[in-house]
């Protein structure tokens, strides 16, 4: 297929009419259209405005996709204890099956073609299986929680590894390698030092597998932590085994000196979810000092209960406008910076190579993006376009390995509407379960 409109290659690289040609799983040839055209005639043709590389969420929960307003206006622990865990415990592999596809539809419909997903502690491999099905790129992996959790979510800790080291064998690097796992354990505070340091063996244990946590979200959680290990939390992760180049940390909102030093020597990613820490007004993450320090920066949505929405368009422009509001600094932040969080960043942290680019020899992860909207008039940067006003819903075209997964407001493959209706039905249920009072419409 060769694909053509302007070209948002990489952050630095804008090609006005620009084509990316799409062989198999592989792109084969970026450069200027015309020439392109020429040198491949026989391929399929698909005009757009805005060509792009597929965005990734570095931080997405998206067997919460059934939460998604009921725990609004509320403190972090409060949220998770009184409304997301009941829920989670609440939900049967159906239900779990379904808030996935849902998660994935809403990613793959925005612009999101990788995302590095926590579940829940139940029912994992249904997400496994959504992933496969709906041919999003995925790093994902049941959560881990032995500790201070709700009946119906706590675990033995044996079980529990036993459980994920099970999941590995079966669903790392499924699909084609499209689909890979993370040992992912909820966060300090619901797991014991057995837990998470079995967690590190076991990513040891397994060739290509990483290792995706929470840490440092939010002040009292942080305070729980000191508390029972006498550690910062990202002290104490790094104590038990939890930092490095295969780890990625959620969030990392209140770190000191020594933590942010932990980070950068360690080369540990982070994920910046700034919707999420706002709306949960857990504060603001130190996202330019990382950078500065060189620690690699992606972005996040979370789950849709602190979020609301998987639009990955909105968070780029969330993390721009809170990077320069932090820093009292219009320059902290730019659109480039931020879009290659959004890619190479994001990549990293998912840990898949030849991706978070339109280059040769890159997978074949595009989207498209349509400017016939009032908010995209005047055109006068595409990029600046891509980071500041773009939303999801701009979206008409994403490829994941070269197979186009949604075009022109259809998903390919998938009847969108039965899975919207399933999930609609399971979260009535769920939410009734677990407890959750809602406004009837």
């Amino acid at each position: 297929m060769l694909i053509a409109g302007t070209v948002i290659a990489d952050p630095e690289t804008v090609i006005p009419d620009g084509a990316v040609v799409v062989e198999g799983e592989t792109i084969a040839a970026v450069g200027e259209a015309e020439p392109l055209r020429e040198a491949y005639p026989d391929h399929e043709r698909r005009d757009l405005d805005i060509v792009a590389p597929g965005l990734i969420g570095g931080h997405v929960h998206s067997v919460q996709s059934l939460g998604r307003g009921i725990a609004d206006d509320a403190a972090l622990l409060d949220w998770l204890f009184d409304a997301v865990l009941p829920m989670e415990a609440a939900m049967d592999a159906d239900a779990t099956r379904a808030a996935a596809e849902l998660g994935y539809l809403e990613c793959l419909e925005s612009g999101t073609t990788t995302v590095v997903d926590h579940l829940s502690v139940n029912h994992a491999a249904e997400a496994f299986e959504a992933a496969i099905e709906t041919g999003i790129r995925a790093r994902l992996g049941k959560v881990l929680m032995d500790k201070e959790s709700p009946d119906g979510l706590i675990e033995d800790t044996d079980a529990a590894l036993a459980e994920s080291e099970s999941l590995i064998r079966k669903y790392h690097d499924a699909a084609d390698g499209r689909v890979r796992y993370a040992v992912t354990p909820r966060f300090a505070v619901s797991c014991t030092e057995e837990c998470l340091r079995g967690c590190r063996d076991l990513a040891d244990r397994h060739d290509g597998v990483t290792i995706h946590t929470h840490a440092s979200e939010n002040e009292d959680e942080i305070a729980a932590v000191e508390k029972e290990t006498g550690m910062r939390n990202v002290l104490w992760l790094d104590e038990v085994g939890l930092t490095g180049p295969d780890v990625t940390l959620a969030h990392c909102v209140h770190t000191d000196e020594a933590e942010r030093e932990v980070l950068a020597d360690t080369d540990t990613v982070v994920t910046h979810c700034p919707s999420s820490n706002m709306k949960l007004a857990s504060g603001i993450a130190p996202v330019q000092d990382y950078l500065d320090r060189g620690v690699t920066v992606a972005i996040g949505n979370d789950g849709p209960p602190c979020n609301n929405t998987l639009d990955p368009f909105t968070e780029m422009r969330q993390a721009s406008l809170l990077g320069k509001v932090d820093a009292r600094d219009p320059t902290r932040l730019p659109a480039p910076t931020v879009l290659e969080m959004a890619t190479a960043s994001g990549a990293r942290a998912a840990g898949f190579d030849r991706l978070g680019a339109l280059r040769e020899g890159q997978r074949a992860d595009v989207i498209g993006i349509t400017t016939d909207r009032t908010r995209a008039t005047p055109l006068h940067d595409p990029l600046s376009h891509l980071v500041y006003a773009a939303h999801g819903d701009d979206v008409v075209f994403t490829m994941v390995d070269g197979r186009v997964r949604y075009d022109d407001g259809e998903h390919v493959g998938i009847d969108a509407d039965a899975v919207r209706e399933r999930a609609t039905r399971h979260a009535t249920r769920v939410v009734e379960e677990a407890g959750i009072e809602t406004t009837e419409l």
